[in-house]
């Protein structure tokens, strides 16, 4: 398996409460914050849903 970089490039102020904790979820808090995490469906549906405010990118 891979592992994938992702990147928070939007602010979360004004977003929705679920997207919020999905990017929580994720360790993301803070713009331009990254966290590494692996490829799997888990990571893949989290960031489906917040794919507006993300960048990935494989490492």
């Amino acid at each position: 398996m891979s592992n994938l970089k992702i990147t928070l490039v939007r602010g979360l102020a004004g977003k929705r409460k679920d997207q919020i904790e999905v990017a929580q979820s994720l360790g993301l808090t803070k713009m331009n914050q990254f966290k590494i995490h692996q490829d799997n469906s888990c990571t893949q549906g989290k960031i489906k849903k917040i794919s507006h405010l993300v960048k990935v990118q494989e490492v």
